[in-house]
Order: C-alpha cells, then sequence, then structure tokens
C-alpha cells in the first residue's frame, strides 16, 4: 500500500493478497482516487468521481471548485469583475484582489477614455472653431483688398490700382520687347444724362459703360476708372493699330447696346482716344512715365471730342515729351 501511495507507477496487488477480497477493494479504490487526483492536477475537471469515503468526497468538493472556479475566471474575462473566492486560503485573498484590481483598473480606464473623447470632441470643436474663423478671415481680408483696389459703384480698378498694375505690365512688356496701348473712354454729354434724368441713372450709366466694356476686353487686358465718366484702359501685346481696334470694338458695343429704363432706352455714346508704348522708347516704366503716356491718350480723346464725339482717335507714335501733363479739358 506505501508503494501505491509513494511510488510514480502503482504496482500490483502483491500476489499473498490475491485472494484476500477487501484487499483487492481497497487497492483498487486508491487505484481510482490516485487516477482522480492525477487528472485533476492535471488540468482535466470534466471526469465524474463515483467513489465514496471521505478521500473521495474532498476530491470532489475540490473538483466542484475547480470547475466553479473556471466558471469565475470565464466571468472576470467577460467583465465581470464582482466574482469572488472563498474556497482556497492563500489564492481566494490573490483571486480577489485580482479581481477588484481589474474592476478598479477598468473604471480609471473608462474614466480616462470618456475624459480622452470629451478632449477630442473638443479640440474638433474648436478645430472646426478655428477653421471657420481662418476662412472667415481670409474672405474679410480678401474683401477689404478688393475694396481697396476697386471703384465702390462701378467695380473696375481704382485709379491707384490701375496705375500700380500698368506700371509692372509696362516692364514686363519692355522685357518681352512687346508694345502696349493705353486707351481713355470718356461718356459723351454725360453731364446732360445727370441733368435730365438724374445722378441715380446716371450711375447706372457708369456702370452700363463698365459693363459692356468688361466684355469687350481680353483677359490680359484691364480696365480703370480714372474719375468721374472717364475710364482707362490697357491692352497687352497690342500695336497702335490693335489697340484702336480694341477701342473701337467698345464704342461700337455702347453705342449699339442702348441702356434699358423704366421708361424706354437711353442712347448713350462714348469717345475714346489711344496711345501706344514701343519697347524701345527711353525712360523707366514709373508713374511719371505712365502718366505721360495717359496724357497723350488724354489729348487723342480731346481729339475725338472735338471730332464730333462717338469716335476713337489715336495719338501720334512718338516717345512723350518730359513736360506732358493730363489736361482738364471737359
Amino acid at each position: 500500500m506505501d508503494k501505491l501511495i509513494s511510488n510514480a507507477e502503482p504496482p500490483p496487488l502483491p500476489s499473498e493478497l490475491a485472494d484476500d477480497e477487501e484487499a483487492q477493494n481497497l487497492h483498487n479504490k486508491l487505484l481510482a482516487l490516485r487516477k482522480h487526483m492525477v487528472l485533476i492536477f492535471k488540468g482535466n475537471l470534466s471526469q465524474d468521481i463515483t467513489e465514496r469515503g471521505y478521500i473521495a468526497g474532498l476530491l470532489k468538493s475540490h473538483l466542484a471548485n475547480l470547475r466553479h472556479l473556471t466558471w469565475q475566471v470565464e466571468q472576470v474575462a467577460k467583465g465581470d469583475f464582482s466574482q469572488r473566492v472563498d474556497f482556497m486560503g492563500d489564492f481566494s485573498e490573490a483571486f480577489n484582489h485580482m479581481a477588484s484590481q481589474l474592476d478598479v483598473t477598468l473604471k480609471e480606464l473608462k474614466e480616462t477614455e470618456e475624459a480622452l473623447r470629451n478632449l477630442t470632441g473638443s479640440l474638433s470643436q474648436e478645430v472646426r472653431a478655428r477653421t471657420v474663423a481662418v476662412h472667415n478671415l481670409k474672405q474679410s481680408e480678401a474683401r477689404f483688398k478688393y475694396l481697396a483696389e476697386h471703384d465702390p459703384l462701378t467695380n473696375a480698378l481704382n485709379r491707384r490700382s490701375f496705375f500700380n498694375l500698368v506700371e509692372s505690365e509696362f516692364k514686363a512688356a519692355r522685357i518681352k520687347n512687346a508694345p502696349c496701348c493705353i486707351a481713355m473712354l470718356d461718356i459723351d454729354f454725360f453731364k446732360k444724362i445727370n441733368d435730365i434724368h438724374g445722378h441715380n441713372i446716371g450711375d447706372l450709366a457708369l456702370k452700363h459703360v463698365v459693363s459692356l466694356s468688361s466684355a469687350s476686353l481680353r483677359h490680359a487686358d484691364r480696365m480703370g476708372r480714372y474719375g468721374g465718366e472717364e475710364f482707362l484702359f490697357f491692352f497687352a501685346d497690342a500695336d497702335l493699330e490693335q489697340g484702336t481696334r480694341a477701342a473701337e470694338r467698345i464704342r461700337k458695343s455702347i453705342a449699339e447696346n442702348r441702356m434699358k429704363l423704366p421708361s424706354g432706352k437711353l442712347p448713350m455714346t462714348v469717345s475714346l482716344g489711344v496711345s501706344i508704348v514701343l519697347p524701345e522708347w527711353p525712360g523707366e516704366r514709373d508713374n511719371a512715365f505712365l502718366q505721360q503716356i495717359v496724357a497723350m491718350a488724354d489729348a487723342a480723346l480731346y481729339q475725338a471730342k472735338q471730332s464730333g464725339r462717338n469716335r476713337v482717335c489715336a495719338a501720334p507714335i512718338a516717345p512723350p515729351a518730359p513736360e506732358t501733363v493730363v489736361a482738364n479739358k471737359k
């Protein structure tokens, strides 16, 4: 019996006890209990213990506890940290402490996750708000820039912006060795329009002229309001003949498209003067030079008005004289 308990391999029943029924029963019972214990220690909890007695009862109780403990571990794995063990001494204390710590840790993780989610939401809202603010700021900047560069009534470039832009165009044309033209437009008898129809209709007339003139320009051309009823044009890559034809298209468009009024249609005509800038002409392409070219176009415009209005006249092809100034002949 000692070898049955102590040896790794169970010994057979001694031959002298082979006929002893009580010894055989005890031997078989110990073998069965030994087998159950080995299976339990190997982790096999699915066996059934049918033997009776104190030792068998202890094994049955231990097996039931292990099965329940297995179920409890599965529940903890599913997130139920309320499981507690009270039948395995120090192990129970360690298990219960682990479950409790897991519960606390999970709650802290959930709180941290919630805080991060709230923070992410706040940051997302902040990013959206800043994006909208930056977009609105850019729109405001673009709007203010547009207002600073354009005439508020007609939306044509104002004089300062037109001059700044054309100065750059003059320099670019000189580098490309290309001619370009400046044209000045004046609305014929504009004072009569204001006197007869009122200044509101006069404002509409200015807008009408800008709308038709802009439609006649190429992408590289520019238009600006010089003042009152006078407008300036820049024709890129154009000799005097081409610049005159471009001015004639504008004149013809305005003459042929009367402005609509509630009481009918208002006939309008314009006169234009054109001057050319050749790349080989001397002088810096600065504001003073541009003023001289504008003065030459203004002189040609005066000639168009003196010749009966509703026409285009070209200035002579000659470098501007230094003393040239814009005359006020209107």
